[in-house]
């Protein structure tokens, strides 16, 4: 028992229970990872300290065997193996949490910085044909993020190097920039595909005819087939949304809606044609 409540330090510092399982360890450790960091508070002479303290209690207590042999009172809270002492040392005060990284062994320590997430809102446009955005982090970092063509809604950009700054050769952590698009009153996308509802006047519908659309390159000439009804899909391959990330990269398709519709103005020569006709398919 005497080993298990020495054990509760590491524990206390990490901030979970002496029987919290590893999920709970590692979930624990980097939530204060991420407020302690040393980036957040650079006024404070004691914030790295404060924040190696919390590393190295999370590099024993995350491995299984150096865990227990910390429970068990066979590690001191450096993760040194202890030494039994002479008897005339055993009323020498114990080494607690002062002793952290003191001397040559404070900078051997290899610590990974933490990955930091954030969240960009972009318009739909941007997010199809790429765009580069830059933004300004909680901390007051400013972040240069490019988003490439095709980016979808929810989708995670990974910014290598832009979280956290790791110690003692340490890596840096990452950004992870999740990207939120906002709907647009025209497209609307289903996977790597978009449609659009377009209307087309009752002369293209019947006739056929060419008609201006538009799509995520622009405004294109699209040919209606003659007997056109409300309902008929047109598709315009490989004008949707690029998968990869690459202007080059295949993408998807666009399909059209078509709408039929009347003109503003009432027409008595088409009133007359349509009453004319509709009293021969009585007859």
């Amino acid at each position: 028992m005497a080993g298990r409540e020495a054990a509760k330090d590491l524990y206390r510092l990490v901030g979970v229970a002496p029987d919290a399982s590893a999920t709970e360890i590692k979930k624990a450790y980097r939530r204060k990872a991420r407020e302690m960091h040393p980036d957040l508070d650079p006024a404070n002479p004691w914030a790295e300290d404060e924040f190696k303290k919390l590393s190295a209690a999370y590099g024993i207590l995350s491995d299984p065997v150096r865990r227990g042999q910390y429970d068990r009172g066979e590690l001191d809270a450096d993760g040194r193996k202890k030494k039994a002492r002479p008897a005339s040392q055993k009323s020498r005060p114990k080494r607690g949490f002062e002793g952290f990284f003191r001397d040559r062994d404070r900078d051997e320590i290899k610590i990974d910085g933490v990955d930091v997430s954030h969240v960009l809102t972009i318009e739909f446009l941007e997010a199809a044909r790429g765009t580069k955005k830059q933004m300004k982090t909680a901390h007051g970092v400013d972040l240069n993020v490019t988003v490439p063509p095709g980016t979808l809604d929810g989708q995670v950009l990974r910014l290598k190097g832009q979280g956290m700054r790791g110690f003692n050769d340490g890596r840096d952590g990452d950004a992870l920039i999740e990207v939120k698009v906002e709907p647009h009153p025209i497209f609307k996308s289903e996977g790597r595909d978009i449609h659009t509802n377009v209307p087309v006047g009752l002369d293209a519908a019947i006739l056929g005819g060419k008609i201006q659309i538009e799509t995520i390159d622009g405004l294109l000439n699209v040919t209606v087939p003659s007997n056109s009804n409300t309902g008929t899909k047109l598709r315009l391959k490989g004008r949707g949304l690029a998968e990869g990330g690459r202007k080059d990269a295949t993408r998807g398709d666009h399909y059209i809606s078509l709408i039929v519709t009347l003109p503003d103005e009432a027409d008595p020569e088409l009133a007359e044609f349509i009453r004319a006709r509709s009293e021969r398919a009585e007859e």
